[in-house]
């Protein structure tokens, strides 16, 4: 295999590993050798007359000198909104030439149907919608997780600082197990490399996380006069992990924003499962501090949006 083609293989198992990890059960390995995939796009409250299927087939030569070869499955879909999609698709292919693109395709088709009102037929739809994603959303982050193992002496990661101290605040979440396995992510907002180091040194004067069998992480810091990233990882002996966990932060776009994943290994071999709980747990913590728009947040914005513009069609017709 040539040395171009093994590049593009990396990064198309990069991608969808985390567009497994963000999207869950939504995302679907048709057939992995062939490198056809598909992903479910619809509304939190999944109503299925409004969803819509995106199949796609990576071939060797993507991401650096082709695009996926995809096809949209929604008979309900029309024609003019099916143009719609797939000139955005091509549009956005071309100003990210090289790069991967998955992640921005499947977001901009949800963009294009929530615009289009397929999600949100009336103020009643929405503020049902709304109510059922408040109480579902959570179990659904966290579905297919075993129970969470009993540590005696878990993190306690939020701190209080004085004014001048510059460490910014760390978060934890629930650690997840699987097969003795135990795997933990934290977070820190950081806007330089030195809040970096005292985030780590601040981490690693916990005890239980000084003794994991790995500690991952990676950061993304924006400098804005540049208009470039600040940004770096670290496997900590978990080949390729944190690698990985920055190209989770990448497609995402998270900013300022630096992870940590623990893992304590529990004696049993996981194979490539490891790397679906580092980046299950970094994704988590990213949605929990809002480093992620939620679809559901993205629903309530527009049927906002919607309902400003009937009230100003009803002034306007008076």
């Amino acid at each position: 295999m040539a040395a171009r083609e093994e590049e593009n293989l990396q990064k198309q198992i990069d991608e969808i590993e985390a567009l497994s990890s963000i999207y869950g059960d939504e995302w679907c390995v048709i057939d992995e050798a062939a490198r056809i995939f598909c992903i479910r796009i619809s509304d939190p409250a999944s109503l299925s007359k409004c969803s819509l299927c995106l199949q796609v087939i990576l071939p060797t030569e993507y991401p650096a000198e082709a695009p996926p070869i995809y096809q949209l499955n929604a008979p309900w879909l029309r024609r003019e909104d099916r143009l719609e999609i797939t000139n955005s698709l091509e549009e956005i292919y071309v100003q990210c030439l090289g790069e991967s693109i998955l992640y921005q395709w499947v977001e901009k088709i949800r963009e294009i149907l929530l615009e289009k009102s397929c999600f949100v037929d009336s103020d009643s739809n929405i503020k049902k919608t709304t109510e059922e994603v408040d109480v579902n959303y959570e179990d659904e982050l966290f579905a297919g997780y075993q129970p969470t193992p009993d540590l005696s002496s878990p993190p306690a990661l939020i701190f209080n600082f004085t004014a001048d101290e510059e460490l910014p605040p760390i978060s934890h979440n629930e650690p997840i197990t699987d097969r003795r396995s135990t795997f933990q992510a934290h977070l820190a907002p950081v806007v330089s490399t030195k809040q970096v180091k005292m985030v780590l040194n601040k981490l690693y004067e916990n005890k239980k996380i000084a003794s994991a069998t790995h500690n991952i992480y990676a950061y993304r810091i924006h400098c804005e006069d540049k208009q470039t990233f600040l940004q770096d990882c670290e496997d900590d002996g978990e080949t390729a992990a944190g690698g990985r966990l920055l190209h989770l932060l990448q497609i995402l776009d998270a900013r300022n924003v630096m992870v940590v994943v623990s893992r304590w290994y529990g004696g049993i071999l996981l194979g490539p499962d490891r790397f679906k709980h580092i980046n299950n747990c970094a994704r988590n913590i990213l949605v929990e501090h809002h480093y992620v728009n939620s679809g559901e947040e993205t629903l309530k914005q527009l049927g906002k949006k919607k309902r400003v513009k009937k009230d100003s069609k009803k002034q306007n017709d008076h």
